[in-house]
C-alpha cells in the first residue's frame, strides 16, 4: 500500500502502516543524530523543556549540510540519511518519554521493534539520495542547538511528499531487517 501523510502524525496514521509499505511525507520533520538524542535525554532526566515539540513529531536521523542565504536564512544543501544502527541503544527511552510516532533513517534498527510497538514506525530512506532530499525539503523553519556542529543540529524542515519511504518496522513488530539478517544467516549456514 501507498500512503501520503501530513505531520504531526496521530496513532491512527501509523496503526495502519505495515511493514513494506510505501510512505510520502508532508509538514514538518526534525533531524536528530547522536548528540541530539543524547542532550533530549539529558533535558529529560533534568525535567528541562525541549525548545520544540514531539508531540506526533517525525525524526530523521540525517546531519544535513546546510548554507546560508543572503536574508539570513538556511538553505539545505545536501540531507541524505544517516545509519540509524548509531541511536539504537538511545531510542527504547527516547521513545518511552516522547509522543515520536515515526523514525525515518536507513540500514534499519537492531532490538528497537518492542520499542516501537503501538508507538512508532521506522521509516526506511534510501542512502544516496541526499540530492533528493533535498529538493524535497521546501523550507528550513528553525534551527536548534547549533552549538552541536551542523550536522548534529536539530533542524526543523518542511517538506512536501518526501519518500518514498518504507515501513521497515512497523507498530505491530514485524522488522524488515530482522527478517533479512535472520535469511542471510540461515543462507550463510547451509553454505558453511
Amino acid at each position: 500500500m501507498e500512503y501520503h501523510l501530513k505531520t504531526p502524525l496521530k496513532k491512527e496514521d501509523i496503526d495502519k502502516l505495515n511493514a513494506g509499505d510505501i510512505v510520502y511525507l508532508s509538514g514538518e520533520i526534525l533531524t536528530a543524530r547522536d548528540e541530539a538524542h543524547a542532550r533530549i535525554l539529558e533535558m529529560g532526566e533534568k525535567k528541562e523543556e525541549l525548545p520544540f515539540s514531539l508531540e506526533g513529531a517525525v525524526i530523521y536521523h540525517c546531519g544535513p549540510l546546510m548554507r546560508k542565504t543572503e536574508n539570513g536564512g538556511w538553505k539545505v544543501v545536501s540531507a541524505g540519511p544517516t545509519t540509524s544502527g548509531r541511536m539504537s541503544k538511545m531510542t527504547p527511552p527516547f521513545l518511552k518519554a516522547h509522543q515520536v510516532r515515526a523514525i525515518i533513517g536507513k540500514g534499519g534498527m537492531k532490538g528497537v521493534a518492542d520499542a516501537l510497538k503501538n508507538r512508532s514506525v521506522y521509516l526506511a530512506y534510501t542512502g544516496g539520495c541526499a540530492a533528493l532530499a533535498a529538493e524535497l525539503i521546501k523550507e528550513v523553519k528553525a534551527v536548534h542547538w547549533l552549538d552541536l556542529g551542523m550536522p548534529e543540529a536539530v533542524w526543523v524542515l518542511r517538506v512536501e511528499e518526501f519518500g518514498p519511504l518504507i515501513v521497515g518496522i512497523d507498530t505491530k513488530g514485524k522488522d524488515i531487517f530482522a527478517e533479512v539478517r535472520k535469511k542471510a544467516q540461515k543462507q550463510l549456514e547451509k553454505q558453511g
